[in-house]
């Protein structure tokens, strides 16, 4: 087990080292072969790890917001593409979760399955919708039994294994009141397809994130979630519970690629000389030592935020509609510092780590991606903005 990211004496982790070290070993193959993490998926797939969220009377752990992040980061010190990927099943289960112990069963189908299995994705990436979940460029059409969906869904995680794809689109079919429907579309129902060709990107290569083309795929009304009003009206329970469990478990992932970044910088620094120095270590250079203590810094204070947000959440305070500034800032406060302790740490490994497949290279770019993954900081700003302001964060000026 790496130092970095350690279990307490008495919790010990779902994953075990072992798996956990065939994770790492693999990591690198999968992002330079682009390739999905097929390996890692079905090793995990045999634990308890899938099932984690859903309540124990339902057949899963049971555990909390707070514990599942807790193994989340540890899964994503050593392989960040696969528990990112895997994040996108376990937050449905856990926002499902949420919903169920407050007295709505409407979702005890979805954990009921994922208890025996199933595997759920993110259908909610859409080209020219900046405000995903909220808003959607998708149409969702009100026919006899349920939705038929229209539309084209990009970044689709778990492309290969899902066996139902959580997605929502936009029923216009009263202009004044328009509608985002939530649905899960079962893998087999026909009218979408699976592009497999178009996922060659900069980091997270192994997520294998496909793009999906929905042509008037039908759901029934047994599988839609949630019919509720377009924008920041429309975030209820489940919605929230949506921005919580996505946006903490990104914020998890992202700090664990710092932290990761960090060990390897130090590791590799007390190796690598200068004859330049007195003492040829470059440990004993101040402006390395700086650097490092940055590093350092800048993951002490989004360690303590992330344990707060999920614990908090845990624990059901009640912080009301100030709940999404705490979730989207806590998002954006992890990536950054994560990007920053990489790019720092790709500056202190020097020339030889640039090169392709090298450990600080594949970080830096996974990395990198915090920024892309909703909400983006242009959203984030603006939300956090607005609604501390006192304005809707609906509300658009329009100009002339």
């Amino acid at each position: 087990m790496r130092k970095g990211i350690m279990a307490t004496a008495t919790n010990q982790y779902i994953l075990s080292d072992e798996l956990l070290a065939r994770c790492a070993e693999r990591a690198p193959m999968y992002d330079r072969e682009n390739r999905f993490f097929q390996e890692d998926f079905d090793e995990i797939k045999q634990t308890d790890y899938l099932k984690m969220a859903v309540p124990k009377e339902l057949g899963g752990l049971g555990m909390s917001l707070a514990e599942v992040m807790r193994e989340t980061r540890h899964l994503a010190y050593h392989a960040a593409p696969t528990a990112l990927a895997l994040n996108m099943h376990i937050y449905w289960t856990g926002l499902s979760a949420g919903v169920w112990r407050s007295g709505d069963k409407s979702l005890e189908w979805l954990l009921r399955e994922a208890a025996e299995g199933a595997i759920f994705a993110a259908g909610h990436a859409e080209r020219g919708n900046d405000i995903p979940i909220l808003l959607s460029t998708t149409k969702a059409e009100r026919v006899d039994g349920g939705y038929r969906f229209t539309g084209h869904k990009s970044f689709g995680s778990l492309t290969p294994v899902w066996t139902r794809l959580g997605l929502h689109g936009l029923d216009t079919s009263d202009p004044d009141a328009p509608k985002v429907v939530h649905a899960f579309m079962a893998r087999d129902t026909p009218g979408y397809r699976i592009d497999e060709n178009v996922w060659d990107v900069l980091g997270m290569r192994a997520t294998a994130s496909q793009d999906t083309y929905l042509e008037g795929a039908f759901v029934p009304d047994e599988h839609i979630a949630r019919v509720v009003p377009a924008g920041a009206a429309g975030v209820d329970l489940f919605v929230l519970g949506l921005f919580a469990w996505a946006l903490v478990g990104f914020a998890n992932i992202y700090y664990a690629i710092g932290q990761r970044a960090l060990d390897e910088t130090v590791e590799a620094l007390k190796t690598k000389t200068s004859i330049a120095l007195s003492r040829p270590s470059m440990i004993y250079n101040a402006e390395v030592q700086h650097a490092v203590a940055d590093m350092v810094m800048a993951l002490e204070s989004v360690e303590g935020q992330i344990d707060k947000i999920a614990e908090d959440w845990s624990n059901g305070v009640d912080y009301g509609m100030d709940w999404v500034i705490k979730i989207v800032a806590t998002k954006h406060t992890a990536v950054e510092a994560a990007f920053k302790v990489a790019d720092t740490a790709v500056d202190l490994a020097g020339g030889f780590g640039i090169f392709k497949g090298g450990v600080f290279e594949r970080l830096f770019r996974d990395a990198r991606l915090g920024r892309i993954h909703p909400a983006n900081p242009t959203l984030t700003r603006e939300f956090i903005a607005k609604t501390k302001l006192g304005l809707n964060p609906d509300y658009q000026p329009r100009w002339g």
